[in-house]
């Protein structure tokens, strides 16, 4: 079932009206789990840094032993002819697609050169400025790089970020800070995060268990041009719970403060909402 509407699919070469068939039921992804996607966002007329998520998902197609098929401005190209079908005030969600169709002799290694392709553009509001979110813990963690692709945007990933977000919710709480396997955080279940005390901004250091996100990028960048520093470095929850603002960062929504982990509450504070501006600045500038 799908997530939005107004859905555009291209597959074998050419745009389809509609959610299609793209997979068969013995294709290695299928039953083996070998699939990578990215995540692209469109709205108000632009897609912010549409390449480079079309060359993280080759990156990630190659981490999975998924050989990749198109080159990111190729996906580009693909991409903008699709999204001259939506009116410039629609916000639509962009997700280029590999997955392995065929095995080696057990049936375990994807075959090279063997890969399925398509991008799919479906209809997803942008989040109103100001919608927040509220954190818990989960009993769950981030694998690391010897137990799972962690370096890859894998499909395979998201049953465990699932269940952090199932219990979270469950918990009555809108997402979950999660921790790697040494039980500093990480990330969120769906989305990387910041924490702002005494005007210092921080996020945890990218190690190896989670995905330094394109769009946290953006911001650690538009922060810097704009004066300010952003600190890499490990962080605990405690530490989570003596921050003045926290905001996660993500393509689906880009900013989302937060107003509460755990019963400790914040405020969306100047520089969560600076950050949005600057963002949103960069984008339409582009």
């Amino acid at each position: 079932m799908a997530t939005g509407i107004n859905i555009r699919t291209y597959f074998n070469g050419t745009w389809h009206a509609g959610d299609v068939p793209v997979m068969y039921a013995a294709d290695h992804a299928m039953w083996l789990g070998t699939s990578v996607f990215d995540g692209a966002r469109y709205f108000e007329g632009v897609a912010p840094d549409l390449y480079a998520h079309c060359k993280r998902v080759n990156n990630s197609a190659k981490a999975l032993m998924i050989t990749p098929t198109h080159t990111a401005e190729q996906m580009v190209e693909i991409v903008r002819e699709g999204l001259a079908a939506y009116p410039k005030t629609a916000a639509v969600y962009i997700r280029p697609m590999y997955w392995a169709i065929a095995g080696d002799e057990l049936g375990i290694v994807p075959k090279p050169d063997e890969t399925g392709f398509a991008i799919c553009l479906e209809e997803i509001p942008m989040a109103p400025q100001g919608a927040a979110t509220t954190l818990t813990t989960t009993q769950f963690c981030r694998p690391t790089l010897s137990s799972s692709v962690v370096n890859a945007k894998a499909g395979c990933l998201y049953p465990n970020n699932a269940r952090m977000l199932s219990e979270a919710r469950a918990k009555g709480f809108g997402n979950a800070l999660v921790a790697d396997a040494l039980g500093n955080v990480a990330e969120t279940a769906t989305a990387n995060v910041f924490m702002v005390r005494d005007g210092e901004i921080l996020t945890p250091v990218p190690n190896g268990t989670f995905l330094s996100g394109i769009t946290r990028a953006r911001h650690i960048a538009n922060l810097a041009k704009d004066g300010v520093k952003v600190t890499e470095t490990v962080l605990s929850f405690d530490d989570f719970r003596t921050a003045d603002e926290v905001f996660l960062s993500g393509n689906m929504m880009k900013v989302t403060p937060v107003k509460e982990f755990d019963g400790t509450h914040y405020q969306s504070g100047p520089i969560t909402n600076r950050v949005r501006e600057m963002y949103w600045d960069w984008a339409l500038s582009e």
